[in-house]
């Protein structure tokens, strides 16, 4: 039998630029059971949010303006509901963790992830530490038991 040897070497240089796979780092996102929900090239923090519910925006498709984030979203589809906005109704199509049935995520038009042009990350549902409620899970209902108080 013949023997095999493999030899490899590494070469490395502190002078030598990142490349842009090197810098360009993904976050990930879990639910509050601690499930994988949100892989992305950028910080949830950094991206615009919406007026109406404080839901992150996440760009889907490039336009002439912006470029789409890169992604991929771990959740279940469930069917859309209405929701009452100021001015008329919306329909969402909501995503759900698929540990814990919690709605994560929402998108204007009917499933796959990504079909519409934007995807919308609800607000307080997702963690970058496993197993850690975010800071803002419980901030609306704060703002409900001070609406109690004064009613």
């Amino acid at each position: 039998m013949p023997k095999v040897v493999s030899r490899s070497a590494v070469s490395s240089s502190t002078d030598a630029r990142p490349t842009a796979s090197s810098t360009a780092a993904l976050r990930v996102y879990y639910c509050i059971c601690g499930e994988f929900i949100l892989v992305i090239d950028k910080s949830l923090a950094t991206l615009p949010r919406r007026q109406t519910d404080g839901a992150t925006v996440i760009r889907c498709h490039d336009t002439e303006d912006a470029k789409a984030r890169i992604f991929k979203l771990n959740a279940t589809p469930q069917e859309p509901i209405l929701v009452e906005r100021q001015g008329g109704h919306e329909k969402q199509y909501r995503f759900h963790c698929p540990r814990c049935a919690l709605p994560v995520a929402y998108q204007n038009t009917p499933p796959p992830a990504k079909s519409g042009p934007f995807l919308y990350v609800l607000k307080g549902a997702l963690s970058q530490i496993q197993g850690q409620v975010p800071s803002d899970a419980f901030d609306d209902e704060a703002l409900l038991s001070q609406s109690d108080d004064v009613a």
